[in-house]
């Protein structure tokens, strides 16, 4: 994986780094089609489906079960980082949870200000120094760079719970994962809307708001 990350396109010597490297704008813009169709056709009206069906209490517990789930593999980022005082604070938060909140579905861990600090590999790859590459829109994933691409790739094998729990119920936080994302759709579902179907460039929009976040982050 770091191999892949390491071949990363990089921009030319003249590129502004103020802009968007975009090297593959045509087969993003047909991603991006591809994933707005697949959201107007299923993602949306399942998000308000689901923001309307289930109680607001409800889908707070499978998303705070859903985000207790991932902690695992969020610490061994904040170690791979050098992050040791992250680490240790996440660890913390998932014991709390996972026992006084009766496997994650409470949040206990918060009134004690015990906040996440979240990772993921993208950034660790971003702190090992490698460069974020050029901007891409996946198939159903949405936007990315190829570095954070690969990272997508290895956290689905970090976490080190996929290999402790044993079938079916390895699967559970993968249903709680997907309720949770439906249920931000549905709850950012109007700010989520002005950007894919009103702004006069969706693509372009997508692509400075998600830059411009993951540089932050």
């Amino acid at each position: 994986m770091l191999v892949l990350a390491s071949g990363c396109t990089h921009p030319d010597a003249g590129h502004d780094p103020a802009l968007p490297f975009d090297p593959y704008e045509q087969t993003n813009r047909d991603n991006h089609e591809f994933n707005r169709a697949v959201d107007r056709a299923l993602l949306r009206p399942a998000g308000k489906g689901y923001v309307a069906i289930i109680p607001r209490p409800v889908q707070k517990g499978v998303s705070n079960f859903s985000s207790n789930l991932s902690l695992p593999g969020t610490i061994v980022n904040n170690v791979l980082q050098g992050r040791l005082g992250e680490a240790s604070q996440n660890t913390l938060r998932f014991a709390l949870n996972t026992t006084i909140g009766i496997g994650g579905v409470f949040d206990p861990s918060t009134e004690f200000k015990l906040y996440e600090a979240k990772a993921d590999f993208g950034e660790t790859l971003a702190v090992w120094g490698v460069r974020e590459g050029a901007f891409v829109e996946l198939p159903l994933l949405g936007p990315s760079t190829e570095r954070d691409a690969v990272g997508k790739v290895v956290d689905l094998f970090t976490n080190p719970l996929t290999y402790m729990v044993q079938s079916p119920e390895k699967y559970y936080g993968t249903g709680a994962s997907v309720a949770s994302r439906l249920g931000d759709r549905g709850t950012y579902g109007d700010t989520i809307d002005s950007i894919l179907y009103e702004s006069a460039d969706s693509y372009a929009q997508a692509r400075t708001i998600y830059l411009q976040n993951r540089r932050f982050e």
